[in-house]
C-alpha cells in the first residue's frame, strides 16, 4: 500500500520537526518545507528517511504565491497526491505595545502568518477536493493561544494573526467538509522553540511555564501529537476544531 503524503510547512525546526519526524513514524511520505535554514531541514529530512519516509526538502516562501504552487507542483511530481497539511510556517516579531508598532511590521507578520495558510489551504484544496478529482484529506492549522489571551504589551499582531487563523479554522472548515476534506487546528501555548528568541525573549518558556497549572512549559513532541491525531481517520468526526496544548493555560 502507498503511504500518506504530508506537507508540513516551516518543518525544519521546532513544532514543524517535531510533527514532521512523528508523521514519518506513523507512516507517512513527507515535503519538509523551510524558508532559509537548509542545514536543519535536511537534517529533518534525514532523521524521516531513517523512520521510513520518503522525504523531499523543497525551500518555499509559503507567503508568496508563486513558492506555494512551486511547492505543490514539487511534491505532485516527487511524492504523489498530497493528503495531508500541516500549516505551521509562522513568525513574531520583538516585543512592543501596539503603540509602537509600525505598519511594515504588521503587515510581514499577518503575511507570513495569515496569506501563507490561505495560500497552501487553497493549493491543497485543488488537489484533494473530490469535485477536482481529489480522494479527500485533512489539513491542520498551527495557531497560538495568544488568538484568546491577546498578548498585550508584547505580540498583539501575532495574537491577532492567530486569530484570524481561528476564525479560517471554523469557516474553510465548513467549505471543505462537503468535498471530504477535514480542517482542524491546535493552539500551542509556551513550548520550548526557537521562537521565543525571535521575539528577544529566548528564556520565556524557563520564566514563564512554571505558573501553569502543570508546573512547566511544553514540548514540540506534545503539540505534534496532537497535529498527527488530527490528521487521523481516528479525528473521523472532527471538523472545525480547535485542541488546545498550553498546559492549562
Amino acid at each position: 500500500m502507498s503511504r500518506p503524503v504530508a506537507i508540513v510547512t516551516g518543518s525544519s525546526r521546532g513544532i514543524g520537526a517535531a510533527t514532521a519526524m512523528l508523521l514519518a513514524q506513523r507512516g507517512y511520505d513527507l515535503c519538509i518545507n523551510y524558508q532559509s535554514n537548509d542545514d536543519a531541514a535536511e537534517r529533518v529530512s534525514r532523521s524521516a528517511a531513517e523512520a521510513g519516509a520518503r522525504a523531499i526538502v523543497v525551500q518555499a516562501d509559503v507567503s508568496s504565491e508563486s513558492d506555494v504552487a512551486r511547492l505543490f507542483d514539487t511534491v505532485d511530481k516527487e511524492l504523489g497526491a498530497v493528503s495531508a497539511l500541516v500549516n505551521n510556517a509562522g513568525i513574531l516579531d520583538v516585543q512592543m505595545p501596539v503603540e509602537d508598532m509600525d505598519p511594515e511590521r504588521i503587515m510581514r507578520v499577518l503575511r507570513i502568518n495569515v496569506l501563507s495558510t490561505f495560500l497552501c489551504s487553497q493549493a491543497a484544496f485543488k488537489r484533494m477536493a473530490r469535485k477536482h478529482g481529489g480522494s479527500g484529506g485533512s489539513i491542520v492549522n498551527v495557531s497560538s493561544m495568544a488568538s484568546r489571551l491577546g498578548a498585550a504589551f508584547e505580540y498583539v499582531d501575532y495574537a491577532a494573526s492567530k486569530g484570524a487563523i481561528d476564525a479560517f479554522t471554523v469557516g474553510f472548515g465548513k467549505e471543505a467538509a462537503p468535498e471530504g476534506i477535514r480542517v482542524n487546528g491546535v493552539r500551542p501555548g509556551l513550548i520550548r522553540t526557537d521562537i521565543h528568541a525571535s521575539g528577544g525573549m529566548p528564556d520565556r518558556v524557563d520564566r514563564l511555564g512554571g505558573a501553569s497549572p502543570l508546573g512547566r512549559g511544553g514540548e514540540p513532541e506534545e503539540v505534534a501529537a496532537a497535529i498527527a491525531w488530527l490528521l487521523s481517520d481516528e479525528a473521523s468526526y472532527v471538523i472545525g476544531s480547535m485542541i488546545d496544548v498550553a498546559g492549562g493555560f
